[in-house]
């Protein structure tokens, strides 16, 4: 579902119209079934009317003088007083006789010579014809209205009666949309606060003057955020503390180590072995502390204006001993360029990718450093000549605790998995965007951090 509104007011003006619709066929029923007897009611007084007036004409005194078939050629002389039309039609008979018939009316019956209602053709069309018998004067009153006049008189005053409630549908689904609009409000507000929430922020939301439906769900709903605050606050502090204890011992191992390596030999291999998980051990604590400092839920350091490419001068002048002992030829290319910021962040980025790209790297490789600026983004880029990643594992460099080959590199240099984790963390804190690829040169891996100007700005 895609909307709650849009569904309500889809099914109520669906329901309104069904409802209409079937109250409408069942009035129109009911109103041509009325209209029916009312014309045949209007049928029979026209009968009865004709023959109380015929009867008239019959007991004046003057038209007893005359004869019979005077009489009728008077009356005839003056039906323009009654005559009919070509909906209504009337025939007065006697003893087989036609006295007295309308205009437009055949000289012929209109109906049988049996009282009631009947149906007939006449001149090509459906009549509803009422004989009337009147015993007394030994008359028949026939009268006969249109059927199809009938039904088009009915109809039009049925769709007068029907049309302005069609009319009014539009109007009550926009008032329909305006009344589950307002009634839809708080759970809006609710959705915006919930969403205008940072990161790091897990505060409950507050409950006054919500509506009764919501109470529960802002219940629930800061429950959840306060297990959520308990179990942050939780994996901070064990991570925390797990890494500070964990510094203690690997500093008395260190020291320890150091003093071993005047009484062993240089070329023991246990000793080499040994030296090497210590410090692989360390530079995981290291880096736990990383991960932990840039984690986006604690994260509360405020962006300043910093200088990327100063960053990444220090960063190289700092790290630039494990590349000499390497034989590795590192530059840096690019201008001074000022994004909005974390300094300690994105030091330990460029940090992170430098060391990959020293680990990993062969004597002698190339390892290079650009900046680039453009008219919609900042880009600083990390280069190697080193052996690179298949495409397909791309993907799987940004896992905690992945590392390609196994625990242990092709190049035999220790690590953790953390690094490009870390890397990927502190680019989402600044809503920057990783790009993997080839690199340059002939050989090697490409890292690309874009940030956006939306989010970053030069001076």
């Amino acid at each position: 579902m895609n909307s709650i509104r849009n569904f309500l007011i889809t099914v109520i003006l669906s329901t309104i119209t069904l409802v209409v619709f079937l109250s409408a066929l069942n009035g129109y029923r009911d109103s041509m079934s009325k209209a029916e007897e009312l014309f045949d009611m209007a049928l029979v007084d026209k009968a009865n009317l004709l023959s109380i007036v015929f009867s008239l004409f019959n007991s004046n005194e003057h038209y007893q003088t005359l004869k019979k078939s005077e009489v009728i050629n008077l009356m005839q002389a003056n039906h323009s007083e009654i005559k009919g039309n070509d909906v209504f039609l009337f025939q007065i008979w006697q003893d087989n006789n036609l006295l007295l018939r309308s205009l437009q009316t055949p000289e012929q019956p209109i109906s049988d010579f049996k009282s009631g209602f009947q149906t007939k053709n006449i001149a090509g069309h459906r009549w509803r014809a009422y004989a009337f018998y009147n015993d007394k004067a030994n008359l028949w009153i026939f009268t006969a209205e249109r059927i199809d006049i009938r039904y088009v008189l009915a109809e039009n005053i049925i769709l007068e009666t029907i049309l302005p409630v069609i009319i009014m549908l539009p109007l009550l689904g926009v008032l329909i949309w305006i009344l589950i609009s307002y009634g839809l409000l708080p759970l809006r507000k609710l959705a915006r606060a919930l969403g205008n929430k940072k990161a790091d922020d897990l505060s409950p939301l507050p409950i006054e003057q919500q509506p009764l439906e919501l109470i529960q769900v802002v219940n629930s709903t800061n429950d959840l955020l306060q297990r959520l605050k308990d179990s942050f606050v939780r994996e901070k502090r064990f991570a925390s503390d797990a890494a500070h204890e964990l510094r203690t011992p690997i500093s008395a191992i260190k020291v320890h180590l150091h003093n071993l390596s005047h009484i062993l030999p240089k070329d023991n291999h246990s000793f080499k072995q040994l030296n090497d998980s210590v410090k692989r051990m360390g530079h995981l604590v290291e880096q736990i502390l990383n991960l932990n400092r840039t984690s986006s839920d604690q994260y509360i350091s405020k962006f300043t204006e910093v200088d990327l490419y100063h960053i990444a001068q220090e960063v190289i002048a700092r790290e630039y001993t494990q590349f000499a002992d390497k034989k590795l030829q590192i530059e840096l290319e690019g201008e001074s360029v000022k994004i909005n910021g974390d300094p300690f962040a994105l030091d330990v980025l460029l940090q992170n990718l430098l060391s990959n790209a020293c680990k990993y790297s062969r004597e002698g490789d190339f390892v290079r450093v650009t900046i680039n600026t453009r008219i919609d983004a900042v880009e600083l880029k990390v280069e190697d000549s080193g052996p690179g990643v298949p495409e397909n594992q791309y993907g799987r460099l940004f896992d905690r605790f992945y590392r390609l080959h196994g625990d242990r590199h092709n190049s035999g240099t220790t690590g953790c998995g953390l690094g490009l984790a870390i890397v990927q963390q502190i680019a989402e804190l600044h809503h920057a965007r990783i790009a993997l690829g080839h690199s340059a040169f002939s050989t090697g891996l490409s890292v690309r951090v874009i940030f956006n100007r939306e989010e970053h700005h030069e001076t």
